[in-house]
């Protein structure tokens, strides 16, 4: 959440121990990693502001490689990097009771749920990043997409509703490198609640142009 110092971790929203996927897991993931992406992303925005404030002369500002190029490049990673676990935590904790409008929506749009589960785990097999359930604001219809880094892949204009990590940090600890199974074990922690109160919030927006 954001304060007078910059943007703050997020406490995990679930407290439960997940289904085959471990606390020592979560743990990690949580403290270690999404903490230290909040960290980052306050120094950087730090560094920046400083840069901001000292003044940036166009001929420091080059595309090949120049500070202020570095920290806008590293700024976009740790934002994504925090946003996305921040997603990805919110849904989880669920016993993957499917209910509920965001669920019609995916019958509707995909013909069953098990088909809609089946493409999104799909991606998540062929993509090395996250998978993103969105609302796109542009074409006003769900859509999912995948990306391999952080600020790579991401659709300006799409809301996440369901965001799934598939780095290997995700998994690696209880399950090796089989994903397969890590991405079974998402589905049965999935909190389908919460996933479609995200839902509720942005259905129906469509920016025009």
């Amino acid at each position: 959440m954001p304060s007078a110092t910059g943007y703050e971790p997020k406490p995990l929203p679930f407290s439960k121990n997940l289904t085959g996927i471990s606390a020592k897991t979560i743990a990690i993931h949580h403290d270690k990693l999404y903490i230290g992406y909040v960290n980052k992303l306050k120094e950087v925005s730090q560094k920046l502001a400083e840069m901001n404030a000292s003044g940036v002369g166009l001929d420091a500002a080059n595309q090949s490689y120049s500070e202020l190029r570095s920290l806008c490049d590293a700024k976009t990673f740790t934002a994504n990097g925090v946003y996305l676990h921040e997603y990805y935590f919110d849904i989880l904790g669920g016993n993957g009771q499917a209910t509920g409008t965001l669920v019609d929506a995916l019958v509707e749009k995909y013909g069953s749920l098990e088909k809609f589960i089946a493409f999104f785990s799909a991606t998540g097999m062929a993509v090395r990043g996250w998978v993103v359930l969105a609302w796109d604001t542009h074409a006003g219809r769900l859509k999912i997409y995948g990306c391999d880094v952080h600020n790579q892949g991401g659709i300006w204009g799409c809301i996440p509703l369901i965001v799934l990590d598939v780095y290997e940090h995700a998994y690696f600890l209880d399950y090796g490198s089989d994903r397969k199974m890590y991405i079974e074990a998402f589905w049965k922690n999935l909190d389908w609640n919460a996933a479609t109160k995200a839902y509720e919030q942005v259905k129906g927006l469509v920016i025009s142009r």
